[in-house]
């Protein structure tokens, strides 16, 4: 009895099917619509201009090296360079119609052979490949052999390879393709002629899908076709194969909404937001951002990992004119990235990066990451603003009666038991010329602590801040350190240290003063250079250096 099919034929315009004889199987689109002539191939037209020329002068180069990035034709324009050196077509090659291009197409050309390197890494396989070279071709005018993910072969490998891809027979021809060129010895570099893929810009990947899209009668909206192009990042094959994600299994209009639903990313439009949230002063905005981006299954520890990539590239387009290829990213992302650093300040971006190094090392051994990127948001958001500043409701609490002046405890101030008060001293030496504003640091020991770490890495005897001075107060101008009369001639020694320091982990210029634990700004008597040294060695054990 013969069997029946499970499915009805389908017109070629209604979807890309094909018969196996019992069923119709579904071809993914980047499949279906891979270009079968360079006409078809997109944004490549500088490799294409020259391949085509070649093709038609007879100066094909006996060995290619395609880089470039995931999903911009790379295979695919060299399948299409083989089928233009075997097209039997006089005028137009490769044509797409001819015997010969058919046959590369379905995959029965015997004359072209795709390796792939990243499993055939051998030196066993190369010698297979060198000995096969020597036959002429059984059907074309060329054999062909592609290798793909070239940079995986091994040293001896590559050994095994050098003598053939220089001096092959007049009818090989090689074409070797990779993303990390620089992996390769120079040896292959310099025995094959090098063509650089770029990534595809947004606007060619959307006229692409929306041809696709006419021919597969899929309905979708120019917003949801732009995010996915946005998201695709320079990559032909990543847009198709979110476009298939997209609107497989919808026959209903497809809208900005569920393009967002069925991609569930992390891009670069939200680290643009998530940053410009931090840049305004705005937690609230930010925490619900990175509520949004976990709700949607997103792993914590990659997030933080993105946005310190984001700072990178905010980083580099401060110092690169060009960061195309740096940053191996589209134009488009490329624009908005350079837009929104240049309204950041470098020691900014310079502190994020840091701050978010540091939690995505703690980050590896807590159980909760999503706290951790909560509280590198927050922190990062609050730094350098002022309690008008910060767009959130400040955490409730009693308010403290109004004084010109923060209270400190009675037992940082006195080292003989005297009943001092530090406030009372800070308010008659506080400048009233001054209209100060407290900025917010929710942990000033910690911002201290890390001063006099950087300071060590400059001057190993800056550890004397550590045991003989502490921060008291920091205003919009200026920033008060309390110490002994003995530590304070060594801070005044090393103010401008101090002061670039302050200014590297809050981001402004400030002025230090400083005052004794006695409450006064100069001493009773002032030691001499030698004198303070002498006391400072005493106190620490080690010889210091007082200039």
């Amino acid at each position: 009895m013969p069997q029946t099919s499970l499915f009805l034929p389908v017109e070629p315009s209604k979807g890309n099917f094909y018969w196996t004889g019992e069923c119709s199987m579904y071809k993914v689109l980047y499949r279906a619509y891979r270009p079968e002539i360079f006409e078809e191939v997109l944004g490549q037209e500088h490799i294409v201009k020259i391949l085509e020329n070649q093709i038609k002068l007879g100066t094909v180069n006996h060995a290619y090296l395609f880089c470039g990035t995931r999903g911009t034709g790379k295979t695919t324009v060299a399948r299409l360079l083989a089928k233009g050196v075997n097209c039997l077509d006089t005028d137009n090659r490769p044509c797409g119609k001819c015997a010969n291009c058919l046959s590369i197409k379905e995959g029965s050309f015997m004359d072209i052979v795709e390796i792939d390197a990243a499993s055939n890494n051998g030196v066993d396989n190369i010698r297979e490949l060198r000995d096969s070279v020597k036959y002429p071709p059984a059907v074309g005018k060329r054999r062909v052999f592609i290798i793909d993910e070239v940079h995986m072969l091994s040293t001896g490998a590559f050994n095994a390879l050098l003598k053939t891809l220089e001096e092959p027979p007049s009818h090989v021809m090689f074409i070797l393709a990779t993303t990390e060129p620089q992996k390769l010895p120079a040896t292959i570099l310099s025995r094959c002629m090098r063509m650089d893929f770029r990534r595809v810009g947004e606007d060619k990947i959307l006229g692409g899908m929306q041809e696709i899209c006419r021919k597969q009668n899929a309905e979708i909206t120019d917003d949801a076709l732009r995010l996915i192009a946005i998201h695709a990042d320079g990559s032909v094959r990543d847009g198709l194969t979110l476009l298939d994600q997209c609107i497989s299994g919808r026959s209903d209009l497809v809208n900005r909404d569920d393009v967002l639903e069925s991609l569930g990313a992390v891009g670069e439009d939200t680290y643009i937001l998530l940053t410009e949230a931090v840049a305004t002063h705005n937690p609230a905005e930010g925490l619900l951002i990175v509520d949004r981006i976990l709700a949607g299954g997103k792993d914590a520890r990659e997030v933080l990992k993105g946005w310190m990539a984001h700072y990178r590239n905010l980083m580099m387009t401060k110092f690169i004119k060009n960061p195309e290829d740096l940053l191996n990213m589209s134009t488009e992302n490329i624009e908005r990235i350079r837009e929104q650093s240049g309204r950041l300040d470098l020691p900014e971006i310079n502190h994020a990066i840091l701050e978010l190094s540091a939690i995505i090392a703690e980050s590896r051994w807590s159980g909760q990451p999503r706290i951790l990127l909560e509280m590198a948001l927050i922190k990062l958001a609050t730094r350098g603003a002022d309690a008008q500043t910060i767009q959130m409701k400040p955490v409730t609490k009693t308010e403290k009666p109004a004084s010109p002046v923060r209270q400190e405890p009675a037992t940082q101030l006195s080292q003989s038991g005297q009943p001092t008060s530090l406030a009372t001293a800070k308010a008659e030496t506080a400048i009233p010329t001054h209209t100060e504003s407290d900025a917010i640091y929710p942990d000033m020991d910690l911002l201290w602590t890390k001063i006099f770490e950087d300071g060590e890495a400059q001057k190993g005897s800056f550890n004397i801040i550590r045991k003989g001075a502490s921060l008291e107060k920091i205003t919009d101008a200026e920033f008060m350190v309390s110490s002994s009369s003995t530590v304070k001639v060594y801070l005044e020694s090393n103010c401008m240290i101090i002061e670039d320091l302050m200014e590297k982990h809050t981001g402004k210029r400030r002025r230090m003063r400083c005052i004794t634990r006695d409450g006064n700004e100069n001493s009773k008597k002032e030691d001499s250079p030698r004198e303070v040294a002498s006391k400072l060695e005493s106190m620490l054990g080690f010889p210091v250096d007082v200039e």
